[in-house]
């Protein structure tokens, strides 16, 4: 007695197998990506998750708010006379200040990844090595942008009025982002060398309470007794707010713009090659 072979159906797990290797065997490969694309791919990865955590703004929404209310309506009469007065001396110092305080979070997100693995993920792929730091630097700018508009725009409804008008202000807040994206590579460096997100945090606000209350934000350097005038006046956010201060009232000088420029690009020449040295080193 001869029984009729029996062939096995095949199970659901080795047909999607069979019909992704077929899929795959006849479309061609993709291009590799090139170093502007995979970096701006990476820039909106950083913004994108703002979507799931939108939490992440409220140190570019409220943050800048309270401290621009509380300094001006605490100290406005004792340091100027009239809180309108020092509204047009604070506000340029503080739209730096808050521009400044949120770079510190570029570090935080980049040792969040080294932390949780997703680095290593990063290395798997076939990209330009060094994209997903500069890609995360470029998104962090809309993150700049986005706490200087906060702060100009309610500095508007408070009262201030700048002599240089729209242009003004506008230069004057991409002179703060420029500054702002060569020190984020400081802290980018930070991020790399710290061992948790809370360390990264903790040294970078250490690091810049003292840069930004030692500086000519909230009051005149020739108040203050001389030796600290002289530690004012070789701060380099002292010379970024001057220099942002004058173009908003349109008497900015060449010389001063050249002086924040450079240091901008001192930073970046700097700490960009030592976070990408840093950052292969993780290896």
């Amino acid at each position: 007695m001869s029984t009729a072979p029996t062939t096995q159906a095949p199970r659901p797990q080795q047909a999607a197998d069979a019909a992704l290797h077929t899929a795959l065997s006849r479309s061609a490969r993709p291009p590799r990506a090139g170093p502007l694309s995979a970096a701006l791919t990476f820039g909106w990865r950083g913004m994108y998750k703002v979507k799931h955590v939108p939490e992440q703004l409220l140190d570019v929404t409220i943050t800048p708010v309270l401290f621009l209310l509380m300094f001006t309506y605490l100290f406005g009469g004792a340091v100027a006379g009239s809180t309108s007065q020092y509204l047009q001396y604070l506000l340029p110092g503080i739209l730096v200040q808050t521009v400044l305080f949120t770079c510190v979070y570029s570090g935080v997100a980049l040792n969040t990844d080294i932390t949780k693995g997703v680095v290593d993920r990063f290395r798997s792929l076939p990209i330009w090595r060094p994209a997903p730091l500069v890609g995360a630097v470029l998104g962090d700018t809309v993150r700049y942008a986005l706490a200087a508009t906060v702060v100009v725009l309610l500095g508007l409804v408070m009262g201030f009025r700048p002599a240089a008008g729209v242009g003004g202000v506008l230069a004057g807040m991409v002179l703060v982002i420029v500054f702002a994206f060569g020190l984020s590579w400081v802290f980018t460096t930070v991020g790399l060398l710290m061992r948790s997100p809370s360390a990264v945090l903790n040294a970078g606000f250490m690091t810049l309470f003292p840069l930004i209350f030692l500086s000519n934000i909230f009051v005149d350097p020739s108040t203050l007794p001389g030796a600290l005038e002289a530690f004012v006046g070789v701060n380099p956010i002292s010379h970024l707010v001057t220099a942002t201060r004058d173009l908003m009232a349109g008497v900015a000088t060449a010389g001063a713009l050249a002086l924040v420029l450079s240091e901008a690009a001192a930073l970046t020449a700097v700490f960009a090659p030592l976070t990408v040295h840093l950052y292969r080193g993780k290896d």
